[in-house]
């Protein structure tokens, strides 16, 4: 279909207006499954959710559409090499331009967590920086060891179970902005690594609120579905990325040993297999079962205590909908879940800038953390003892 007739089609698609309820809060509108959050009475949740036609019509269109083309916001970024405690590295993507040096010094950071293999240059990630900057938000973005070109210097990438590299970084960045509020969103395992790091931390969480975009959360459930139908092609492509970044870093696994099967994982044709012959192994689980079950972030929303927004599409290819963890969500009064009718993994191509500008879901995000920053009055929890230094890091630019 043609960018003309795709634009032609658009005035069709506007979201509907918000009608306010009695108590002053929106309405929830009977598009949208809403579950929790009745701290946010967020005006998105009155809105109709209206997936663009034809696109929105099937899952997989959705989710390759906004893959290939999605518009790529132009961003320019100062790269920061952080060493972790275990002498690793990730890479600390920070946009350069705008007004950032004219930001207050209390201005709130963002933290940005891709999903697997991703990073600084996907258009998700670079929709979101660009609106939360329109906002007056300094935006970081955090590349996981070997995505994006992030360093790898240890054998040793990163799981959906790691949480450590996260902890670092938002200990690094409240230590450079210490009158700061401290957020983070991210999307698919970025989003599941973000939850479990936030049922970790629990009450000492130092992030003001959090956004969990397409999160898997129980990986099991999300494993079975992998290998059915269409979501091949999903499992193969994304086996070929990790294929690519071990490659790039083969050396530093050359003679390891132990149960490692660096064979399997060089030539994997399926995530699983990767996982198998390398990850659970460097994490030290005895199964991929096992651990797909432990790093399941479905298990920690019951303990997480900072403000949490997660937001997931019925019809998600790779973030099945029965893995959802509803009743936990329910249960806890610092979350809210709004499950989309439609937006494929990733996708959400609907609202003012669909098809090709931003996911429907980047101005509900914002509206959350902005509804925060509004109404929270606590302290930033920042300048822990043993937080790396900002003078400590290296800085390039990309």
């Amino acid at each position: 279909m043609s960018a003309h007739i795709l634009s032609r089609l658009l005035p069709r698609v506007r979201a509907g207006a918000s009608v306010p309820s009695a108590s002053g809060s929106a309405d929830i509108h009977p598009t949208l499954e809403v579950i929790g959050g009745d701290r946010f009475p967020l005006q998105a949740l009155g809105r109709s959710y209206r997936p663009f036609p034809l696109i929105g019509s099937n899952r997989h269109v959705e989710t390759i559409f906004a893959a290939f083309f999605r518009s790529l916001p132009d961003v320019r970024y100062r790269r920061e090499c952080l060493r972790t405690a275990d002498g690793g590295a990730v890479a600390l993507d920070w946009p350069v331009g705008g007004d950032d040096q004219r930001l207050a010094s209390d201005a709130p950071v963002l933290i940005l967590l891709p999903g697997l293999t991703g990073g600084s240059g996907d258009t998700y990630v670079r929709h979101m920086l660009v609106r939360a900057k329109k906002n007056g938000w300094r935006v970081v973005v955090f590349n996981s060891r070997g995505c994006a070109d992030s360093p790898v210097t240890t054998p040793q990438f990163y799981s959906a179970s790691f949480t450590e590299d996260l902890r670092q970084v938002v200990y690094h960045v409240g230590h450079c902005f210490p009158y700061s509020k401290l957020y983070a969103a991210g999307w698919s395992l970025g989003a599941n690594i973000l939850v479990r790091y936030l049922g970790q931390e629990a009450h000492s969480c130092p992030l003001a609120g959090a956004a969990s975009l397409c999160n898997p959360f129980d990986l099991v459930v999300a494993d079975e579905d992998f290998h059915k139908g269409f979501n091949v092609i999903y499992d193969k492509a994304l086996a070929r990325a990790l294929r690519r970044i071990f490659k790039k870093h083969a050396l530093l696994f050359e003679g390891i040993g132990g149960e490692y099967n660096i064979e399997l994982a060089a030539n994997a044709k399926s995530v699983r297999e990767f996982d198998d012959g390398l990850t659970r192994v460097s994490f030290g689980y005895k199964s991929v079962d096992d651990y797909y079950f432990d790093a399941s972030s479905s298990h920690s929303i019951e303990h997480v205590q900072t403000p949490l927004l997660c937001i997931q599409a019925s019809n998600d290819p790779i973030a099945p909908s029965r893995g959802i963890p509803r009743e936990q969500i329910r249960g806890n009064p610092h979350c809210l879940l709004i499950v989309t009718p439609k937006g494929g993994h990733l996708g959400w191509v609907a609202g003012d800038e669909a098809p090709f500008g931003c996911p429907w879901t980047d101005p509900v995000v914002m509206e959350f953390f902005e509804h925060i920053q509004e109404n929270k009055t606590d302290s930033p929890l920042h300048g822990a003892e043993g937080a790396p230094s900002c003078k400590a890091s290296l800085g390039v630019m990309v």
